[in-house]
């Protein structure tokens, strides 16, 4: 516990040197929740997260949420929007489609700007509510794709609002993420753990939104505040992680132990938080919400890859850090 504390405390500093500590590496939006994300060169703010992002879920004939925690093939789709849906300014036509793919099925079209029909009784974790329903078509799709009854719906901003938890972040929105609109990781961690591991991994088991680069392993953990491109991101609780790093994102196939067995002797709440009650969650990220999303009024809220990041405010210890 003291090994893990001192490495801790040596990731501070550097917030008030002006000099960046990292460079944005990569920024992944995930339209449809626990299918593939998308990597793009820029993406805009919105009062939610970034935009298009978890928009969309499955739910079976509950309404309940599909993740790949019960549907690992999940893994195997791919989701395409129209490039210019990235740039600040963008809005959609009749036109304009979300593409979606999956290994022995015809590609999908679902509209971008076409209304549809609300279902009710539609949840996630703690929040129920409307959506609307994409239809019979994606519908079929998708029951044949998993083989199950299944319903592809979107976020119903209209009429609905996601607050995340107000015991870390009171006052943001999300759609259909876990809990916060982004989460950090850096390019660092991942090489950290890929130097002990057996077989190596790609980014893509974690989720991230935002991947930086040219930190040390793990100083996420304590960036209570940062800066990228005159936006401020806070760090508002540590990712703990469930079974979806163990799924192969390239075949949807879990892996019995890994990486989770290996995270639990370095990562875990008895190593990195002590005083905190869950010993056992392996912890790899940190989740963020983005202060100007509260006010999106004015241009340039937009994260690119290049962007250099800045600690504006660091946890002072690991019993500081929210998980």
């Amino acid at each position: 516990m003291e090994r893990a504390a001192s490495f801790l405390s040596s990731l501070l500093g550097g917030g008030g040197s002006g000099a960046p500590v990292a460079t944005v590496k990569s920024v992944l939006v995930y339209p449809i929740k626990s299918c593939r994300g998308i990597s793009v060169p820029q993406a805009p703010i919105t009062a939610t997260g970034f935009r298009w992002d978890r928009q969309w879920m499955l739910v079976n004939s509950k309404g309940r949420a599909y993740t790949q925690r019960v549907e690992t093939r999940l893994a195997l789709v791919e989701v395409q929007m129209p490039p210019e849906a990235f740039a600040e300014d963008w809005h959609p036509t009749p036109d304009d489609h979300m593409v979606i793919r999956a290994p022995g099925m015809e590609p999908l079209k679902i509209p971008l700007s076409v209304e549809c029909a609300t279902i009710n009784d539609v949840s996630v974790w703690e929040w129920a509510g409307s959506a609307y329903d994409e239809g019979a078509e994606a519908a079929e799709w998708f029951s044949t794709f998993l083989g199950c009854p299944t319903r592809l719906v979107r976020f119903n901003e209209d009429s609905e609002t996601r607050l995340t938890d107000p015991d870390y972040a009171r006052g943001y929105k999300t759609m259909f993420s876990d809990g916060f609109p982004y989460l950090i990781v850096s390019q660092g961690s991942l090489d950290a753990l890929n130097e002990i591991l057996k077989e190596p991994i790609p980014i893509n088991r974690f989720r991230p939104n935002i991947l930086v680069e040219g930190c040390r392993p793990y100083a996420e953990d304590l960036w209570k505040s940062v800066k990228i491109n005159k936006l401020t991101f806070q760090g508002v609780k540590l990712c703990g992680r469930c079974k979806v790093p163990t799924i192969n994102q390239d075949t949807g196939i879990p892996s019995p132990t890994e990486p989770t067995e290996t995270l639990q002797t370095y990562r875990s709440g008895e190593v990195l938080l002590p005083s905190h009650k869950n010993k056992r969650k392996v912890y790899f990220g940190q989740n963020a919400v983005c202060r100007e999303s509260l006010s999106l009024n004015g241009k340039g809220r937009i994260v690119k890859v290049g962007d250099p990041v800045y600690v504006t405010q660091s946890f002072s210890s690991s019993d500081e850090v929210p998980a």
